[in-house]
């Protein structure tokens, strides 16, 4: 018997047209569970919906941005699905500044999107779940949500921020049910980390920083997502969870 198993279960996974939740879209569905995704533009949607046609999963125009478009969604999630079991906010962005150049656009735009949204989308999902006293909310922060990072000040902070916001919410929510927790990957390959990760001054310096040599995978976080969505992670309630081989033990 699979004691972490997500088959048949409802799966959100915000910000899945790209990146790491592209590749979580994928390592869920290949568990078993019921996949809804979100994008921001109607052509990658149209695209991912392409691409995934035949397969149980559904996907939504949403730009977390956008607060009031956010609880409509989760919504027609519970209408389309028959209910939540699962929030992966993953939806987000990062775009290296040094802080001296900083401006306020910048550091709206990305808390936004980081910290905002994702605080609203926890909110949309636990609306559905707590009535049901039964949820799993799985925030994606970051490696560099626990140790300081040159020229990422706006990403180390949303990213802060969404760990505290993820105990919050633990101590709220845990005790209906609704499980709250986080994965602060390591540098992961991806198609939009591509650019920086093959150049190999950049990546040598991340690998230099990680003790288990390698950058991580989509496996990796799939794996440690998985974990925290199953029924064995009842007192992960909390819980920061790092996937980074190392980097932040140092």
């Amino acid at each position: 018997m699979n004691t972490f198993s997500v088959k048949d279960k409802v799966i959100m996974i915000t910000g899945g047209t790209a990146g790491i939740g592209r590749g979580l879209v994928d390592y869920f569905l290949e568990q078993g569970a019921i996949v809804a995704t979100t994008g921001r533009t109607p052509e990658k949607v149209e695209r991912l919906r392409a691409e995934l046609a035949g397969k149980r999963a559904v996907i939504y125009q949403l730009d977390v941005r956008d607060v009031a478009s956010i609880q409509p969604v989760f919504e027609q999630v519970v209408a389309d699905c028959g209910h939540l079991d699962i929030l992966v906010n993953n939806a987000g962005m990062g775009n290296p500044i040094p802080a001296i150049e900083v401006t306020q656009e910048d550091w709206d735009t990305m808390m936004d999107l980081n910290l905002r949204g994702a605080f609203f989308c926890a909110q949309a999902a636990a609306k559905q779940m707590l009535p049901r006293k039964y949820g799993r909310i799985i925030n994606i922060t970051s490696q560099i949500s626990l140790v300081a990072n040159e020229n990422e000040v706006v990403y180390c902070a949303s990213k802060g921020g969404l760990n505290q916001m993820t105990r919050v919410l633990a101590i709220e929510w845990g005790k209906f049910g609704v499980i709250t927790s986080a994965v602060a990957p390591t540098f992961t390959y991806t198609p939009g980390t591509a650019e920086r990760l093959d150049t190999p001054s950049f990546r040598d310096a991340v690998l230099a920083k990680i003790p288990r040599g390698r950058l991580g995978t989509i496996e990796d976080i799939g794996n440690a997502v998985q974990y925290l969505a199953s029924d064995m992670a009842d007192m992960a309630n909390g819980t920061i969870l790092t996937i980074d081989g190392g980097w932040t033990a140092v």
